[in-house]
């Protein structure tokens, strides 16, 4: 693809893919690859899925987009089944996760308007963290390689190290607004946060009035196992952002507030053009048909502790290559002993699809359908991907 017309900000990878089918690529060439990668924890349902297709094709023969001028059923039948099954009691839909992001912070900031406290617009987030690609949310992720370059670096954020929840506690000023953290990091290099952590910033924020924010995007829609991961430890947020696997493929997003927070976002301060599209809420309106189905997160909770101790396997016979097996439900890493890049290949040249995170992990994200076959089969080509490089690093040793 050198030489074409598109902005050189992705590395990709020479593949170039002409449909899907479940958990399998195929690729113009007729190669067939298995995806676990899930386009970065978005294909949660996999590829082509039927109930998905079915929806989709169906709302683009009658309605595309009439904006958010207008009433949109669809919308608010999904908005009130995502509040009946979480927290919360408001959502506003998105494009995109860093969207979600946005509304989340702006949400936050509001709220303190509302209530007579302008000057309580800071936020409190934690190293390793990644919120989006906006000004804003590169600014509250914090990473210097995404900050630099573009200037000034959007003031009112606030980071401390990971899970350093007494720096988060001494962060914490008459400025400070709300708290936002990942349960699970993802671009991090797939981090749980411990649930006694969360509930020392759950009692934080109620202390000082503050709110919580979850950043969801990757770890919810049942990666973990549960609808949402928060609720392995039952401390539940004020705000929280979502999006990824809501759509199973199609771009959205949303932000989910309890009535209280959302108490400053009335109409006319905040909005979106595409957001919450008859398209959108088609597909996710399926994905949760399917997610919510009796036994679906039982069942992602038994595959993954299938795969993660298959994964352990493989770690304890090649520790040269895998340090550690980290994460929880189907949101897998492995905590590389050498870099990750090289596993990321080795991987790919057994046609498995993964993607590379911080800390030198690599992300194993299936679709929540993939079988207890496919399961088998990815830790077969990941057993054949570390033999071959431990077999690398012993000739090498024996020169």
């Amino acid at each position: 693809m050198s030489g074409s017309a598109l902005y050189e900000t992705f590395a990709r990878a020479p593949l170039a893919f002409d449909h899907g089918e479940g958990t399998w690529l195929v690729t113009d060439k007729g190669e067939r690859y298995l995806d676990f990668a899930g386009g970065i924890a978005v294909n949660s349902l996999g590829h082509s899925h039927p109930h998905l297709v079915a929806a989709l094709t169906e709302q683009a023969a009658k309605l595309w987009h009439v904006s958010n001028l207008y009433e949109i059923p669809a919308q608010s039948r999904l908005g009130e089944r995502l509040a009946d099954a979480t927290f919360a009691d408001k959502v506003f839909f998105t494009n995109s996760g860093a969207e979600a992001l946005e509304c989340a912070i702006k949400t936050a900031r509001r709220y303190h308007f509302v209530k007579g406290h302008p000057e309580r617009f800071r936020v409190i987030t934690f190293e390793g963290a990644f919120h989006g690609r906006t000004l804003a949310t590169i600014a509250a992720g914090g990473q210097y390689k995404y900050l630099e370059g573009f200037g000034p670096k959007v003031e009112g954020f606030d980071q401390v190290g990971f899970d350093d929840i007494d720096a988060a506690e001494k962060a914490i000023t008459p400025e400070t607004a709300a708290i936002l953290i990942e349960p699970v990091q993802g671009e991090g290099g797939i981090r749980p946060v411990p649930t006694q952590s969360l509930k020392r910033l759950r009692q934080l924020c109620d202390q000082h009035g503050l709110l919580l924010i979850y950043d969801e995007v990757q770890c919810g829609i049942g990666r973990t196992g549960k609808l949402f991961a928060h609720e392995w430890s039952g401390v539940a947020p004020d705000i929280m952002a979502i999006a990824k696997g809501i759509g199973g493929g199609f771009p959205m997003g949303a932000c989910l507030a309890t009535d209280e927070a959302a108490v400053g976002m009335t109409a006319g301060v905040h909005g979106t053009t595409f957001g919450g599209n008859p398209l959108a809420m088609a597909v996710g309106n399926a994905v949760l048909d399917v997610v919510l189905e009796d036994g679906f997160l039982e069942d992602v909770q038994r595959k993954a502790l299938l795969m993660k101790q298959g994964l352990a396997a493989i770690a304890d016979e090649f520790p040269d290559v895998i340090e550690d097996i980290r994460g929880t439900g189907l949101m897998l890493g492995l905590k590389c002993a050498m870099p990750n890049n090289k596993v990321n290949m080795a991987l790919r040249d057994q046609h498995l699809l993964a993607v590379p995170a911080g800390d030198n992990v690599i992300r194993l994200l299936p679709p929540l359908t993939v079988t207890d076959a496919e399961i088998h089969e990815a830790l077969n080509r990941i057993r054949a991907g570390a033999k071959g490089l431990a077999d690398a690093i012993a000739v090498a040793a024996a020169k």
